[in-house]
């Protein structure tokens, strides 16, 4: 505990040095005194108080990207440790092999290599698709959601084989003497339950892709950071766009981390005294009280 609450006060500590720094930086760079570089508030105030179509654009593409990817990683997280739990070797196999190379190599090198080396070498030509109200014309879209969903898959399956291994055995145990197959079994016992164990880490996963989907610049899609990047480099003004980037990042993790709260507060109704969740406060200055600290392990 004494550890929990001494990371506590070095993430404060970094917080504050952090903006600390910033104040520093933007005072430089908007004095005019021995200063070779003049800050243009109105450019980033313009990004960030009426955007126009291309960043709007941006951050829908990436709000659409990371959900769909999302959805997908959290389908194929649940059949490979399923896989990876099974008791048919092949399936072992397949779910093992899977989470050890995506886990095990880096998202950028997926993206250039599952995207450019099929087309060069004339194997495939990437599709495009349509779900709901978002629409993936563009294929380097498309694979670029399909990539970063199976990436995020291989996280997702660990994820989820602690929450079913966090389930007390007994459950299935009685589910079977009900005459409940191995599927009912999964899907009416064990993983409504491990649900309250998998949501946390979800949401924080969640939390991490909309922020890699940055990394789709390397495959040319115009999302939130491909857009601010090809401003500040046409006209040289990096400061400017890349704080109304950084802005526009930080509230869409903002909200998330709202959902997330409430999500994690429903989830964990009737699971003991100390499972209320952690504010958005909480979240934001790393303060919580020393029960909550020893029920989530220090972290």
């Amino acid at each position: 505990m004494a550890r929990s609450i001494g990371s506590l006060g070095i993430r404060r500590a970094r917080l504050a040095g952090f903006l600390l720094l910033l104040v520093f930086v933007v005072s430089a760079c908007s004095s005019n005194k021995g200063a070779t570089y003049h800050f243009e508030w109105d450019i980033t105030f313009r990004s960030i108080l009426s955007p126009n179509g291309a960043i709007i654009n941006g951050l829908w593409l990436t709000i659409a990207i990371s959900i769909v990817a999302q959805l997908l990683g959290v389908v194929l997280g649940i059949f490979a440790a399923l896989g990876k739990m099974s008791k048919i070797w092949p399936f072992r196999l397949v779910a093992n092999f899977y989470i050890w190379f995506f886990r095990g190599t880096p998202l950028i090198v997926q993206l250039t290599m599952f995207y450019y080396a099929p087309q060069i070498a004339h194997i495939v030509t990437w599709p495009t698709f349509g779900l709901g109200p978002f629409s993936f014309s563009d294929s380097a879209v498309t694979i670029g959601c399909l990539i970063m969903g199976v990436n995020e898959g291989a996280y997702m399956a660990e994820i989820v084989r602690a929450g079913i291994l966090a389930v007390d055995p007994g459950q299935s145990e009685a589910a079977k003497s009900l005459g409940m197959n191995y599927r009912q079994t999964m899907s009416r016992v064990v993983l409504p339950q491990a649900a309250r164990v998998i949501i946390p880490p979800l949401g924080n996963e969640f939390n991490n892709m909309i922020k890699n989907t940055s990394l789709l610049y390397a495959l040319s899609v115009y999302e939130l950071f491909t857009t601010f990047d090809n401003y500040a480099v046409t006209s040289f003004q990096y400061f400017e766009y890349f704080f109304a980037c950084c802005f526009w990042y930080l509230l869409l993790t903002t909200i998330w981390g709202l959902v997330q709260a409430r999500i994690e507060v429903r989830f964990s109704r009737g699971s003991g005294p100390t499972s209320t969740g952690i504010s958005w406060r909480e979240r934001l200055l790393g303060r919580a009280n020393p029960d909550e600290i020893s029920v989530l392990g220090g972290h």
